[in-house]
């Protein structure tokens, strides 16, 4: 298995730039892999992607220097297994809110000593020689467990102490919505900044590497400067509508009304 590129960037000491995929098209994946981030992930729980299109990204990023990631629907042994199998050099985990389901998560990842993976790397294989693979998969491929409700963050420093995972990654709008606030994605509430704040810093103890969702460069930079670890752009979804409006909009402002 080659390096992954995540952990190369964190070894460097920055922050990893993350894309987000809700489109199942191995054309915007091929775009957006083309755009400079780091590392890009298929979103299998809120997008409409499913696994054929998520190997279809896979496919049409593999010539690009970026790091293929999936956030999964949920955890299940079934579609994390699957998920890695296709290729995945990462896995982002929704609602991980014990250190039991956190456990779970690594069991399920990781091939036997460290996991019960089951072994049939029917893409990802075709990244090494036969064998290969089996013997780096457990250290490169990059855990992050979703860290998004009221229970994970009273739970925070027994998840962050379970053995291989690589960080957490910060649901923002579900974790507001958790603790009775609208769901958004960059927060400025003291109570969930503070909360941001001790995750980052159980993280830097623990040598783990934070993750969030933002919603564009604006709230990247501020999560970069707090200390996140990998920040993820919008996702493309976002990012082609954002501009869509802002050009149909200057076109109608600046045209006097005759558009």
């Amino acid at each position: 298995m080659a390096t992954n590129n995540v952990k190369k960037v964190w070894a460097s000491g920055k922050a990893v730039v993350n894309a987000w995929l809700a489109i199942p098209s191995g054309f915007s994946a091929e775009v957006i892999a083309q755009c400079g981030f780091d590392s890009v992930t298929v979103d299998m729980q809120h997008g409409v992607q499913d696994y054929l299109s998520m190997v279809q990204c896979f496919q049409s990023m593999h010539a690009h220097p970026v790091t293929p990631m999936v956030r999964v629907p949920w955890n299940e042994p079934g579609i994390i297994g699957k998920v890695l199998d296709g290729g995945a050099y990462g896995v982002i985990c929704p609602m991980i809110n014990t250190p039991q389901e956190a456990r779970n998560l690594v069991q399920y990842a990781k091939y036997p000593p460290k996991g019960t993976r089951s072994n049939g790397p029917i893409r990802s294989g075709m990244y090494g020689s036969a064998g290969s693979y089996q013997q780096t998969a457990n250290d490169e491929i990059v855990l992050l467990p979703m860290m998004e409700t009221r229970t994970a963050v009273e739970n925070m420093e027994a998840i962050l102490d379970v053995e291989g995972i690589d960080g957490v990654y910060i649901g923002p709008s579900d974790l507001g919505f958790s603790y009775g606030l609208v769901p958004k994605l960059d927060r400025d509430e003291p109570e969930i900044l503070k909360i941001y704040e001790k995750i980052i810093k159980e993280c830097g103890t623990r040598g783990l590497n934070p993750g969030i969702h933002c919603s564009g460069a604006e709230g990247a930079v501020r999560a970069i400067n707090m200390g996140f670890k990998l920040v993820t752009l919008s996702n493309e979804v976002g990012l082609m509508s954002t501009y869509a409006k802002m050009q149909v909009n200057q076109t109608r402002k600046d045209s006097a009304g005759k558009a």
